[in-house]
């Protein structure tokens, strides 16, 4: 674990090593990180918590984060809930993590019916605490994968494998003031959270009350140096108009595929910041992070050639098992994860063409949605678009696109001036794709759905 060896958050912040002022601020208030260890957030002292399975259920981040730094080491396991978690599937989260205490800063309406689970209360708001912390051993932490339906499938994790990509040193350690669009309870949000804390740096969260707007003005009120999101989350950001309240020193994005005119839009914006890619997933941990501007994956990141054209990671990051079913299969026997996710290899470098089971199947030929995007984005008057199947009679499916275009061109397009850009992107995609890969209809709209974990919502998905 980078800067010492702590077993717990707690012991991580508390490192003289980190004598800087550092917070976490929230939309509506902050914490200074050095009172924790004087002040609680829990309506109980922590030690009644002791090696018990606790689920984490908070609609306000900055109440989870609090809950995170005061009960790792101390309980058994932390079950991180994300905000969107159907209430309907909550039995069956607290009886597959064999929970028995939820900590909330509200009272979920089914929450009595759980058998034998403590209800614990708590806030954002701290007040002192004689409680002592005693012994600490390493807590397992316990986290939702993204991009399922159902049921939550959740993985199990450690401090150490969920801290193993943050290095001592560099650019990205040190008093840095981090921010992220994504949501601390989620694997992506979570890496940020540990990065300002573990890093000695500070935090401003985002909030789901915000529009991108205002939490740009906030984080640049905050003097916020470092921030990530996905390529959705930033390409909101450069249409909100206000991209400019902030002048990071590094910008990431992960999450979705990272195509050429989002890096270059980004490099336009801040032309001073490191601006990286990089690949992440709850189950495979980080992967890599690329910073030379480029789409795209230089093929010395990887020790060998991907198997059937599938990214596959093996690290000490990755999660150890799936909870409820450690029979599935999360490792194969060579101890990789396989991703899903298509890469293909051209001069020197891998690029995604897009994800193995979102596949559109046009007469028996095999269509990449991502594929097609990342060529619809190189237009210069499209900020970001989304391509789907439709059903056909004759070849079962077919391309279409739907695109938004730049907010600064948009209010002044005219009708004939957007079948042009229609014909544009239509011989762009007929140069660079396969005949059976071009749209057959495009679609100019306002705004496109975002998912809460901040990715293009895309059918089925």
């Amino acid at each position: 674990m980078p800067q010492n060896d702590a077993v717990s958050l707690a012991q991580a912040i508390s490192d003289p090593a980190h004598r800087s002022q550092r917070f976490i601020w929230s939309a509506e208030t902050e914490v200074a990180l050095k009172d924790l260890n004087a002040r609680s957030s829990l309506d109980c002292s922590i030690q009644e918590l002791r090696a018990r399975s606790v689920l984490i259920l908070t609609r306000d981040q900055l109440t989870a984060a609090l809950a995170l730094i005061q009960l790792d080491g101390i309980a058994r396991r932390l079950v991180l809930c994300p905000p969107d978690v159907d209430a309907a599937h909550l039995p069956f989260v607290i009886a597959t993590a064999e929970v028995d205490a939820v900590v909330s800063d509200y009272a979920p309406a089914d929450m009595g019916a759980a058998q034998g689970v403590r209800f614990i209360a708590c806030s954002s708001r701290t007040s002192p605490t004689d409680a002592v912390r005693g012994e600490q051993r390493a807590s397992e932490w316990i986290l939702f994968t993204s991009g399922t339906s159902g049921m939550p499938k959740m993985v199990s994790h450690s401090l150490a494998s969920l801290a193993g990509a943050i290095q001592a040193g560099g650019h990205l350690a040190g008093a840095n003031i981090w921010s992220t669009f994504y949501d601390i309870r989620r694997y992506g949000g979570l890496q940020i959270f540990l990065r300002a804390l573990l890093g000695g740096g500070s935090l401003a969260l985002s909030s789901d009350t915000e529009s991108a707007a205002a939490f740009l003005t906030r984080a640049g009120s905050h003097g916020v140096t470092h921030m990530t999101g996905t390529p959705s989350h930033w390409r909101r950001a450069l249409m909100s108009g206000l991209a400019q309240q902030i002048s990071p020193q590094y910008v990431r994005l992960s999450g979705e595929i990272a195509d050429q005119s989002i890096l270059d839009g980004l490099r336009a914006q801040y032309p001073r910041a490191t601006i990286a890619h990089a690949f992440a997933s709850t189950e495979a941990g980080v992967g890599f992070e690329v910073e030379d501007g480029l789409a795209g994956i230089p093929a010395s990141f990887f020790e060998h050639a991907t198997q059937d054209g599938s990214l596959r990671i093996r690290s000490a990051r990755t999660a150890r098992h799936y909870v409820g079913n450690e029979r599935a299969t999360l490792l194969d026997a060579q101890g990789y994860v396989d991703t899903g996710d298509v890469l293909e290899l051209r001069d020197g470098r891998y690029y995604y063409s897009g994800r193995r089971g979102g596949i559109i199947n046009v007469g028996g030929l095999k269509v990449h949605p991502e594929e097609v995007e990342a060529v619809i984005n190189r237009h210069p008057r499209v900020q970001m678009s989304l391509v789907r199947s439709r059903k056909s009679p004759v070849t079962g499916a077919i391309v279409v696109a739907e695109i938004v275009l730049k907010p600064e061109l948009a209010a002044t397009a005219a009708a004939s001036e957007n079948s042009t850009l229609k014909a544009e992107i239509l011989e762009s995609c007929h140069r660079a794709l396969a005949a059976h890969k071009v749209p057959a209809a495009i679609r100019i709209v306002p705004s496109l759905e975002v998912t809460p974990s901040g990715k293009v919502a895309r059918p089925n998905a």
